[in-house]
């Protein structure tokens, strides 16, 4: 469906959304369902797969981190970055601010995040502002 899909649409419209679990130390495995279920494939061999079929786009969840607010998984989001020529969108476990400068740090390109959004830990009108004054290049909407 990836290589059908990036045909039709162009591969900048197919964004392939991993969710991955670290089971055994530096050994990472697709998950589906939420986290829920190992699919037992490789996470780096299907990301790579991914790329080949025809995604544009990585989101890449650490379902390790995903909900802790401890900060995304840099030594992984750095792997895949530079493992693939493809953009890196990193989610599951930001926290701060300062997780959300790591992950652009790590080279990624876009980063989600929710609970710092839900519970009003950091507003998103003040993280742009921030994110922009470290040189992060960011579109500020102003009203």
């Amino acid at each position: 469906m990836i290589r059908e899909c990036a045909t039709l649409l162009g591969r900048q419209a197919v964004v392939l959304a991993v969710d991955v679990k670290e089971e055994i130390p530096g050994h990472w495995e697709v998950y589906i369902e939420g986290g829920k279920t190992s699919t037992g494939k490789d996470a780096f061999q299907w990301i790579q797969e991914g790329v080949e079929l025809g995604c544009g786009e990585i989101l890449l969840t650490s379902m390790n981190r995903d909900g802790t607010q401890k900060g995304y998984d840099i030594p992984l989001l750095s792997k895949i970055v530079n493992m693939v020529p493809v953009p890196i969108i990193a989610s599951g476990g930001a926290g701060s601010k300062e997780d959300i400068l790591h992950a652009f740090q790590a080279g990624c390109d876009g980063a989600l995040a929710a609970s710092i959004f839900h519970f009003g830990t950091v507003p998103i009108p003040y993280l742009k502002r921030w994110l922009k004054d470290q040189n992060i290049p960011i579109r500020l909407v102003e009203a």
